[in-house]
């Protein structure tokens, strides 16, 4: 039996191919069918089913274009409902693959409808256990992103996480492999690890929730602090998988549709279209943008970003590419969170722009030690740091904002667009974007600080750090 773990960086999600005597099954499949149906084809194998742990609410997974294009059957835990056809499974119940088969282990908890899947081989052997977003490695599932049933709240949902860790999958045995659903970097969870699997006995040991003597009350109360608000596109992606929605190929098509300059000129000046430039920094910073260009590129969080700061999951979208090459890419990762109304890219780029003689945004910047020398002189009039205030809070620069990306939109009534504005992040990749969103919505005079927080501080920058509160005895 064939058993691979396919994971995706810029979501931090891990979808599984499995195989066995030329039977497939595809678990939490992304958006896009092609890798799929090359998988099985390579092996000489027919797609069987497509197993979901649980409605996603972080990405758009593509069960139903791969169950039109295959005739797999789509496998839901018990409770699901969706537009489409689905097949309940029971707890405990047995799915033949091959020579082998899954065994569906109903774990509500993150969501009602939430399983895993037990893999049992060829020959008997039980090597590893798909735990979806119950069990990560180093965390557990959060309680507060489903869709709430009847008068359900966040702790008791917590509370159906901890009978299932402890009366379903704990009871595994220590050896048995955990493959979760997410890794570090995804908002699904509050401490996940960057490793992708580990043995259930070593979570056992390391993993906070799964701590032998915790009480129901204990894991309760654990796994409900500190819990931050989600991004605001999660609800969507979650009526989305539940949805027909248009074809992935559909969306594709259209959005990989060649705009000449003049064209994305005039599309790029209607005011119900946004233009997303996703090249490299470099590039954006030295090159310039198209007026009104929103900064993300695509070679770091995209899709998270795409949908934290773009509230209209509908939103008409133009993009700027670094080249040709990347573009059916750039419309894949849009379409994995929803983002379906991607119309066409700059055909020929920024320089065909350029050529033309279209107008320009360039957003200033400054290294981290101009910047240092700058605010040590008092000269720069608004200093902010946009990264989050747990970071923020953990190390900041003396006399620094904070102005966290994340709710750039609903807090940017507190920008005076006549001021000077001096943005860092961690590394540069979210300053920028703030930059050029502070740049569309009107202020004129904004600067990115290169490198970030990181290199400001190998400089004599003053820092504050948060120092825990001791307890008086």
């Amino acid at each position: 039996m064939k058993v691979e773990q396919l994971f995706t960086g810029c979501l931090a999600e891990m979808a599984y191919y499995i195989e066995s005597n030329g039977e497939v099954a595809i678990v939490d499949p992304l958006r896009e069918t092609e890798p799929y149906l090359r998988m099985a084809e390579a092996d000489g194998a027919k797609i069987k089913y497509i197993f979901l742990t649980h409605f996603h609410a972080d990405f758009v997974s593509g069960q139903y274009d791969l169950a039109q294009k295959t005739g797999a059957k789509i496998v839901f835990g018990p409770g699901a409902t969706a537009e489409y056809d689905i097949y309940n499974g029971a707890d405990g119940e047995d799915f033949p693959l091959g020579d082998g088969k899954l065994t569906l282990i109903h774990t509500p908890g993150h969501t009602m409808e939430s399983s895993s899947y037990l893999i049992t081989d060829e020959n008997g052997n039980t090597p590893y256990v798909l735990t979806g977003d119950a069990l990560f490695i180093g965390d557990v599932g959060r309680p507060d992103l489903a869709v709430k049933q009847g008068t359900l709240t966040e702790k008791d949902l917590a509370g159906f996480l901890f009978d299932s860790l402890r009366n379903k999958i704990m009871k595994l045995p220590d050896d048995i492999i955990v493959y979760p659903n997410h890794g570090a970097g995804s908002a699904c969870g509050k401490n996940m690890s960057s490793e992708t699997f580990d043995t259930l006995g070593n979570q056992k040991k390391t993993n906070y929730a799964l701590r032998a003597d915790m009480t129901k009350e204990e894991f309760i109360a654990e796994v409900t602090a500190g819990l931050k608000p989600p991004p605001q596109y999660f609800p969507n992606n979650v009526r989305m998988n539940k949805s027909i929605n248009v074809s992935i190929d559909t969306v594709l098509h259209k959005g990989t549709t060649p705009l000449d300059a003049a064209t994305f000129k005039e599309m790029s000046e209607q005011k119900d279209v946004l233009v997303v430039d996703t090249r490299t920094k470099d590039s954006f910073t030295n090159d310039g943008t198209v007026p009104g260009a929103w900064y993300i590129g695509i070679d770091d969080s995209f899709a998270p970003w795409v949908g934290a700061l773009i509230a209209d999951i509908n939103q008409k979208i133009i993009f700027i590419a670094e080249d040709e090459v990347r573009v059916n890419e750039i419309v894949t990762r849009f379409s994995r969170v929803g983002y379906d109304n991607t119309m066409g890219y700059l055909a020929g780029g920024i320089k065909d722009w350029i050529a033309n003689r279209f107008p320009i945004d360039k957003i200033g910047s400054v290294s981290a030690s101009k910047f240092v020398d700058l605010l040590n002189e008092g000269k720069i009039e608004k200093p902010m740091d946009v990264r989050r205030a747990s970071e923020y809070d953990s190390e900041h620069v003396v006399g620094v904002e904070n102005f966290p990306l994340d709710f750039i939109n609903s807090n940017f009534a507190e920008i005076d667009t006549s001021k000077e504005y001096f943005l860092h992040c961690a590394s540069g990749f979210r300053s920028l974007i703030a930059a050029s969103i502070f740049m569309a919505n009107g202020v004129e005079k904004v600067t990115d600080v290169r490198g970030g927080f990181n290199d400001i501080k190998e400089t004599k920058a003053k820092l504050t750090e948060f120092v825990c509160p001791t307890t008086l005895l």
